[in-house]
């Protein structure tokens, strides 16, 4: 081959990189969505779901089958804070599996994601949250943030002098991402705590092997409260948005995460954050997104919005049924996937 048609060869080649470069930024950037886009998508998810009546509450933590079923909330809140709104956004429940990575988060602050990765783990375990089995499969045991193992070794993991202390970190870190003062759910709490030998279990196999850096029932008893903390679909938007704004709060302005952690948060959320129906999410939203049995899913749209939504009742993973159809449905009518467009 001779050096000119070389050259030309290389040309080709850089163009058809910039150009796949370009379409790819155009992808992740997505169009501009108007007031008028956000809540109309707002509005028709609401009526779309709103008489859904699959699923039930969850029943394993027996407070949680007084939330009234019928509830249902949806809305998107943007980088710079504005909020588009429909249903009951305003109704508080307990945050549940929600708080895991925002925990994780702390933790990244602290040590950052490569402790994460180390003394965690990052990885799907393709089995159910609160599995005991994964801890004796995988090497890793803890395995990831978003299930049980992982969220009580993240919460073991936070640099404390004490459990009071400890505690004061998770709840202050909540709020921070919340832009206000969340409070646990006392009734939550002793509901959840009096009923959580599975989760002392998987607390003290982590001790056992190693894989937890506080004494079990203080990680449990801190856990057991960060999953008892009262939030509202808004409360999540917020906390969802904070993370699309590259770790401010677009509320309160403060930095909660370091700009340069949101990416692995988010992987770790991508892979993780929907229990085991995580891929068939990522294959029909193409969103990073955080569920909890407590009824709330948040998701994000980096450098965008968070869509977030609240329905008690569940499937058999765990998940929010109207909550997930609500925000699946969201992101397919905006084109906002991050592998491109989705629609439901």
């Amino acid at each position: 081959m001779t050096t000119k048609l070389i050259i030309k060869a290389i040309k080709t080649i850089l163009i058809a990189t910039m150009l796949s470069l370009s379409m790819a930024q155009a992808t992740a950037k997505g169009v501009a969505h108007s007031t008028a886009d956000l809540q109309r998508v707002v509005d028709e998810a609401y009526t779309k779901y709103k008489d859904l009546k699959e699923g039930k509450n969850a029943d394993y933590i027996p407070i949680l089958t007084t939330v009234p079923s019928d509830l249902f909330g949806v809305v998107i809140v943007t980088r710079d804070g504005k909020v588009y709104a429909k249903g009951d956004v305003d109704y508080k429940f307990s945050i549940q599996s929600i708080s895991k990575p925002f925990t994780a988060s702390l933790v990244m602050q602290q040590q950052g994601p490569g402790a994460i990765a180390e003394k965690i783990g990052v990885e799907p375990t393709g089995l159910p949250f609160n599995s005991k089995v994964a801890l004796e499969l995988l090497e890793a045991r803890s395995v990831n943030p978003s299930v049980n193992a992982g969220a009580i070794a993240a919460v073991s993991m936070v640099k404390a002098e004490s459990e009071k202390d400890r505690w004061k970190q998770v709840l202050q870190n909540l709020s921070d991402f919340a832009g206000r003062d969340l409070k646990l759910m006392d009734d939550v709490y002793d509901s959840e705590y009096g009923t959580s030998w599975g989760n002392r279990a998987i607390a003290n196999l982590l001790y056992n092997y190693e894989r937890l850096y506080s004494e079990p029932e203080e990680a449990l008893r801190v856990y057991t409260r960060q999953c008892s903390v009262g939030v509202s679909a808004k409360d999540l938007g917020i906390m969802g948005a904070t993370l699309a704004n590259e770790g401010v709060n677009p509320i309160t302005n403060k930095r909660v995460l370091a700009t340069e952690h949101v990416p692995e948060l988010l992987a770790v959320m991508a892979m993780t954050g929907f229990y085991d129906e995580s891929g068939i999410w990522q294959y029909t939203s193409g969103l990073p997104a955080k569920t909890g049995v407590g009824g709330g899913i948040v998701t994000v749209v980096p450098g965008k919005f968070a869509i977030a939504a609240f329905s008690p009742r569940l499937n058999e993973a765990g998940n929010s049924i109207r909550a997930m159809k609500a925000i699946r449905y969201i992101s397919g009518e905006l084109g906002v996937g991050l592998y491109g467009a989705n629609p439901e």
